[in-house]
Formats: C-alpha cells, structure tokens, sequence
C-alpha cells in the first residue's frame, strides 16, 4: 500500500512553534515572528545573490593574509592581522529589508497562534496587538525571490532597510543610516526602491492591493497604512519586473509544494512500536522542508541557511555534502544539481590555487564566498574532505541520470587531478587539518587521518571507474597514488584519528567512523576493526562536544556494519547537540548557532540509507518509497 503523502506532511504541520519561522524557495527565504512578518525582531531576508563588502581603503590581498609552509603559502593570518580580517568576513550576506507591522513602541502582543502548513508553504498567524485582532498569512513564491503577505486588521505594514552587518550572527546594522541609499519612486499602488550600500547595489518592488497610502518618514523607512491588506514585495539586483497578485503567489507556492511532496521519496513510521518512532518522523519531514527552503540554492547553502548569518554567512564546501548529497537519495537530484554550476564557475581559482601551492588540478576552498576566494583561517586553509566532494556528488547524479557522466566528467578529472598530486608521495599532509578540527594547533604536523585517506583512496577509485565508463585508459599516476596511500593506522585495535601523535582526541567530530558508513567500502579499511572502532566511541567519546551530523556519521558505519539498532540509537542520542527544536532546527549553541542544517541534511541521508536497505530493527515499521541508499 502506498503511503498517504498529505496524512504524513500534515502528522507534521508546525503549530505554536514559539520560534520564527520561514518560508522560501531555495534561493531566497523571509524568516518571520510570532506576527508573521517581522514585527519585533529584524530577522533574515535572504537571497543567495544578496552579498555586501565593506570598503578596503588599505587594499587588503589575499597574499597579505598568507604563512608560508615549506614553500607553500596558506591564507592562515586570521584573527591574526587586519589584512586577515578584512578578507576573512568579506563579502557577506545581506539583510535585504524588514517587513513588518506598524506598530506603537511597546505594543504588547496577546492571545496568538500560529501554523507552518508544510504542505502549501502558507504561514498563518491570528494574534491580539494590545487587545486588538488580527492575521497574517505570508507565504513566498516558489521561482522569484518575492514575498505576498495578507494582513487583515487596521495597522499598516513598515517596510525598512538596514546597513550591512560583518558581525557574526546577523546581517543588518540599523545605526548608521549614513552609510547606505534608499531611492524610491511610487506609481500608482506600486514602489520601486533602490538601494545601494558602498559598491554594491539591488532592487526592491512592493505593489499592494486595497485602499492604502506609503509614507516615507525617513531614515529608510517606509509605512504603508490602510486596512486589510495584500503586499507583494519582490527582491532582485536589477529593476524588478511585473508583480503577481498575493492569491497568484499562494497558489503558485501551493502547487509548488504538492508537487514537492508528491513527486520526491517519502518515509513513514507510522505502525512502529518503537516510542522514538514518531520524533523520528517529524525530524525527517521537518528537514525536508528546512533544506529545499535554505539548501536548495544556486551556491552552496552557509551552515544557518538564509534565516541567520554564521561565520559572516560564507559557506562551508566540506558541509556541502552534509546539506545537500540528501537530495539526490530522497529522488529530487535537481536540487542539488542548482548548486553544480557554482564550481565550474570558480574553477579558474580553484587551479590557481593548486597551482600557487605547487599542485596539479583544482584545489577547491572551505571557507568561501560567492566569489571563490578562500577565506583566511587557521583551520579552514588546512581542511581537504571537502576535495572528493565534488566526485561523490557527481556519482551520486550518474546512478540517477546517467547524462550526468558526460555532464560532470571536467569537475570530476580536475578534482581527481588535485587529490593525486596532493597525495604524491603516499601521505596526506602535513600541513593539514582533519574533519575533526581539534588538531588545528598541530597542523603543521598532522598527517595521514584514517577518514581523509579512505575517502582519498575512494574518490581516486571512482574518477578511474569514470574514465572506464567514457572509454578512457586509467590514469596510471592516480593508480599509483591509490597502490601507495598510506593505510589507516589502528592502536589498540581501533582505527586512531590521525596517523601520528596524539593519534586519537576524544573531543569533536569522531570522524574516523566516517572512513566505513560515509566513505562506501574500500580495502583500506577492516569492518570487524571499524566495529571496535566505533562502539568505542560509542563508549568513551565526548559526546557532549559532538555537532549534529556526528549522530548521522555514527549511524551510517553501524548501517554499513549491519547493527540496525545501533545505527538508530546513534541517529537519536540524547545530546545536545542533537536537539531538533519545534520548528524542526537542530539547535547547536542556543543564541550563538539556533540552527545547523548540516544536521538535517545529514539525518535525511542517513534515513534514506537505512530505509532504502531495510536497516530498521524489530519494533518499527517502515514504507519507504523513491529512496535510494548511498553508494
């Protein structure tokens, strides 16, 4: 029997979540209060092209932000030195504007309440505002970065745009109104804004239906008052063209998420005896949601989504994967396929780089921005997983279309190239940085990590297996790169972290798991071994210090180890960091990080895994259609 899609979604319906909420399409997201728009908190509007830099009077280069390491230079002078500064927080992401109601200062909200109806993308609030009612529906179409909001009550809507934010959690600066523009030009129940803030520049249109007058008091504020009122507001970098109406943007957005939900992989608990089963299926459709909203973009998603900035917003190659390799499981490979072309277009760099350091190939960055420059760090400039990453996803996209070998054959080749001359003489580093980052101070020393080199051995595998498939001669130098690689080494009989001293710290991410259940098989490493090896993180790790795709990285290698119940337990250890929230967040740090999609995303990967090879333990009953396991 095939599983009742619409009963599933709305077992999930987000109902009084008590946190903000959003909606979006992928490439642009509106991230609203209690009201339904962002009325008493300047929370995100986001776009993927919406990026600021700060002026650089003192013309800041990358070479100024580098150390050299035995010949090779690594942008590592941040927090170092101004020069690293400036280039590790620039370019940032933008707040693109505040919409809001217009409401008296220290107006206090009421009796409210509040529903994320996942099945149509429609946000709906009812609330009081000092004793008076009102609600709100907002929703955001699925193919333009447009918002349509409908407010019926007597207060107006306050439209405002801040100065760009290099700070750490959020986007906006609303105190220094001198250092940005906002022109505007009505016509009829239309306005074009546009704004510019130092060399950058974008547009914004808001066109409402209803008898209503704009006022612009000043100070990039705008206040539209009148009485129950649609709003429309559309967001672009040039002049925006014609806006729909706000019923043609409720009903675009509906049809969008049926589809959405019809058409993609779907997995149902329900029947399970297991009393962790239905926390389980709400973690699964709520991520869901979340990634299309903030993962599904034309760049690579930063870590926060488009709801809040990390990190000043760049994103994380190395938590890519984590973020969007789910799609193509869960049967919606053009999902991550949107973000594909972003490499192609910074693969002059990524040679340059290879080539500054003495590489063949392309070297592709961690910490970065729209423009493909790696962000200086002391960790960042040393981290290499994300390097097969693009070969993983290209595997991934041929098993569902196999055009894709022809597609990505370039990316595929350039990256192989890297990682074979990186690893020419048999280790990996030093200098480097493991996926489990507390052996950043030593990085000068580190080398060999058991995860980097399995994923190593198998990304070099894969990119020969395509040059067969295209009827191409293997490449005998990335054949004997693989016949040397150093293998993993075990102590104690467990695989250790790296392959030297300290060789195992029990804090962070317990990546070495990763080398079996990520990582598909290799003959680097022993299973009976890796056994040993992850129940004893399982035992001794500190599970306190962990992020929210460890717990997906846990279950994967018990999947692969054949223990399904232990692959279940990791995926739902009681830890905080493994905290899914209301709204379906997995919270890391309450404030400082409220949300961390590399953990949905790496729960949907995981589940499909499960799912697709029937690695549930007794007690629960699964139907699971349109997924696919890993490879």
């Amino acid at each position: 029997m095939s599983i009742d899609r619409k009963a599933l979604v709305r077992r999930h319906t987000v109902v009084d979540a008590g946190r903000p909420l959003t909606v979006g399409n992928g490439e642009f997201a509106f991230t609203a209060d209690a009201t339904g728009l962002q009325t008493f908190a300047p929370l995100g509007t986001q776009a993927q092209w919406g990026w600021h830099t700060m002026p650089n009077p003192k013309g800041h280069e990358p070479a100024d932000a580098c150390t050299d390491y035995d010949g090779v230079p690594y942008p590592d002078l941040y927090p170092a030195t101004e020069a690293g500064g400036w280039l590790h927080v620039n370019p940032h992401r933008l707040h693109l504007g505040r919409i809001g109601l217009d409401v008296p200062e220290g107006a206090a909200l009421g009796r409210s309440a509040q529903t994320l109806d996942l099945w149509t993308g429609l946000l709906s609030s009812s609330f009081e505002l000092d004793g008076l009612p009102y609600e709100v529906e907002t929703v955001c179409h699925p193919e333009r970065d447009l918002l349509a909001v409908r407010v019926s009550g007597a207060a107006g809507i306050r439209i405002a745009f801040p100065y760009a934010s290099d700070g750490w959690h959020t986007t906006a600066d609303w105190d220094r109104p001198e250092r940005h523009t906002t022109t505007h030009t009505v016509s009829g129940s239309r306005c074009d804004f546009t704004r510019v803030l130092d060399a950058d520049r974008y547009h914004v249109a808001a066109e409402w239906a209803g008898a209503a007058r704009l006022s612009a008091p000043g100070g990039h504020v705008y206040l539209l008052r009148g009485q129950d009122l649609e709003l429309v507001v559309g967001f672009a970098r040039e002049p925006v063209g014609a806006l729909p109406s706000f019923t043609q943007v409720r009903t675009a957005a509906a049809a969008h998420w049926d589809r959405f939900w019809s058409e993609g992989g779907a997995v149902s608990f329900e029947g399970s005896t297991d009393p962790r089963a239905p926390e389980l299926e709400r973690r699964v459709v709520l991520s869901q949601y979340l990634t299309a909203v903030n993962c599904a973009g034309s760049t690579p998603p930063q870590e926060t989504g488009l709801v809040v900035n990390s990190w000043s917003g760049k994103f994380h190659l190395e938590m890519h994967w984590w973020h969007a390799a789910h799609f193509v499981l869960w049967g919606r490979p053009e999902l991550l396929e949107r973000s594909l072309p972003w490499y192609r277009s910074i693969l002059p760099q990524a040679r340059e780089t290879a080539a500054r350091q003495g590489f063949r190939g392309a070297r592709w960055p961690k910490q970065v921005g729209p423009e493909g420059r790696e962000s200086p760090s002391e960790i960042g400039a040393f981290i290499v997983w994300q390097q097969p990453h693009l070969i993983y996803f290209a595997e991934l996209l041929r098993r569902a279309r196999p055009e894709a070998l022809a597609d990505y054959q370039d990316l595929v080749f350039e990256t192989a190239e890297f990682m074979a001359s990186f690893a020419a003489g048999g280790h990996l580093g030093p200098p480097l940085v493991p996926a489990q980052e507390s052996y950043y101070e030593s990085r000068r020393t580190v080398r060999d990590p058991t995860f980097e080199l399995a994923y190593w051995w198998w990304g070099l595998e894969t990119a020969q297996r395509w040059r067969g498939l295209l009827g191409l001669d293997p490449e005998p130098e990335w054949a004997r790169v693989m016949d040397g690689l150093a293998r993993p080494l075990v102590r104690d009989g467990v695989y250790t972290a790296i392959g030297v001293e300290p060789y195992t710290i029990r804090t962070d991410h317990p990546s070495m798991v990763g080398a079996l259940g990520f990582v598909p098989p290799t003959p680097l490493i022993d299973p009976e071994i890796m056994r040993a090896t992850l129940h004893d993180v399982l035992a001794a790790w500190d599970l306190e210090s962990t992020w929210g795709w460890d717990y997906p990285l846990l279950a994967l290698c018990a999947a692969r180890l054949g223990e399904p119940e232990t692959a279940v337990d990791a995926l739902l250890l009681e830890t905080p960091k493994n905290t899914y929230l209301p709204d379906g967040h997995n919270q890391q740090w309450p404030g400082l990080l409220p949300l961390y999609l590399p953990g949905n995303g790496g729960l949907l990967a995981a589940v499909a895994h499960l799912a697709a090879t029937r690695c549930f333990p007794a007690g629960w009953r699964v139907q699971a259609e349109g997924v696919a396991a890993m490879p």
